[in-house]
C-alpha cells in the first residue's frame, strides 16, 4: 500500500487542510497549539497501512484558512465534525496531541456517537489543572512578545526548548522550531486566548469512548502524573510513558509512540467507520 500522504482541502469557511493517506477505518490526527499537520510526518506512514488517516491543520494553522472574529474553543470541534462529514465518516478514531487532545476529549463529551476511541498525547483537561502562575507563564511566554511586535519565528526556539526533553536530538528540536515559526500570528494569538479561557473541558469522567494516554517521561508541561489522574477518571485507561521524550512524544520518540499507539488501537480498529468519500487512490 502507498503510505505517502497527499494534501486535501475540506471546503467551507474556513477551509481545513489535511494530509491524507491509507485506507480502512478512519483516524484523524490533531496537532497542538504550536503545531501543524507536519508534526505527524513520522507517524502517518506507520498508521496508513491499517487506517484511512487524516492529519489536519486546525483553522488558522498551516495551509488552513484564517478566519474573522474571535475563536471559541468549540469552533475546533465544529470543524472536526465538518471534516468527518466531508469524508463520510460516522465514527472516528481521534488521535490528539496537547491542544489536539483537548479537542478530542471535548468532541467525545459533546458528540459521543462520532467518537470510536481516543489516543491522547501529552495533554490535559483544561487550565484548571494549572496554578494561576503556571497559566500566566504559559501565555506570557508566547503571547506577550507577539503583542509587542515580535513574530512567531522570534519566539520559536525559546518556546521549543521548554517543550522538548533535555536530550532532544537537534533534528527534533528543529522540527518543532520550524512548526512554531510557521504559525499564523493573529490566529495563534486567538488560539492562546481561547485555550486558556477554557478553564475546564467539562467532566471527562462522562467520556465513554475507550481511551489510551501517551506521555513523554520528561514532559514538563503536562507530566505523567497529570495523565495518571486523567486516566483514573476514564475508567483506569492505560497510560504509556515514553522514555527520552518531552511534550511532543510522537516526534521525539516516534517509533515508540507508533508501536504503543498501534498495539492499543489495532484491536479496536473496527470501532470506527471507513470513509465513504476518500480521494486517495
Amino acid at each position: 500500500m502507498n503510505t505517502m500522504s497527499t494534501l486535501h482541502l475540506v471546503p467551507g469557511a474556513p477551509r481545513i487542510a489535511c494530509d491524507i493517506a491509507g485506507r480502512g477505518p478512519f483516524a484523524i490526527f490533531l496537532h497542538g497549539i504550536g503545531g501543524n499537520r507536519t508534526n505527524w510526518r513520522a507517524n502517518l506512514p506507520a498508521f496508513a497501512p491499517h487506517f484511512a488517516c487524516a492529519a489536519w491543520d486546525a483553522r488558522g494553522y498551516g495551509a488552513s484558512d484564517d478566519y474573522d472574529g474571535a475563536l471559541a474553543f468549540d469552533d475546533f470541534v465544529a470543524d472536526l465534525l465538518r471534516v468527518l462529514d466531508h469524508f463520510g465518516v460516522e465514527r472516528a478514531h481521534l488521535v490528539g496531541l496537547s491542544m489536539g487532545g483537548r479537542i478530542a476529549m471535548r468532541c467525545a463529551l459533546l458528540h459521543p456517537q462520532r467518537v470510536a476511541t481516543l489516543t491522547l498525547l501529552d495533554t490535559h483537561e483544561g487550565f484548571e489543572a494549572f496554578s494561576p502562575e503556571q497559566r500566566q507563564a504559559f501565555v506570557d511566554s508566547r503571547r506577550a512578545p507577539l503583542l509587542a511586535g515580535k513574530e512567531p519565528r522570534d519566539i520559536a526556539e525559546p518556546v521549543a526548548r521548554t517543550l522538548v526533553s533535555p536530550g532532544a536530538r537537534p533534528e527534533h528540536l528543529q522540527q518543532l522550531v520550524d512548526s512554531i515559526a510557521a504559525l499564523h500570528k493573529d490566529s495563534y494569538i486567538k488560539s492562546l486566548e481561547a485555550t486558556v479561557a477554557q478553564v475546564t473541558l467539562g467532566d471527562i469522567a462522562a467520556i465513554r469512548a475507550p481511551a489510551h494516554f501517551v506521555v513523554g517521561a520528561e514532559d514538563r508541561l503536562t507530566p505523567p502524573a497529570m495523565h495518571q489522574e486523567m486516566a483514573a477518571k476514564l475508567g483506569a485507561a492505560p497510560v504509556s510513558v515514553l522514555t527520552g521524550a518531552g511534550h511532543l512524544s510522537n516526534i521525539e520518540a516516534s517509533e515508540a509512540f507508533n508501536a504503543a499507539a498501534l498495539a492499543w488501537l489495532l484491536p479496536r480498529a473496527g470501532a470506527a467507520s471507513s470513509p465513504a468519500k476518500w480521494p486517495v487512490p
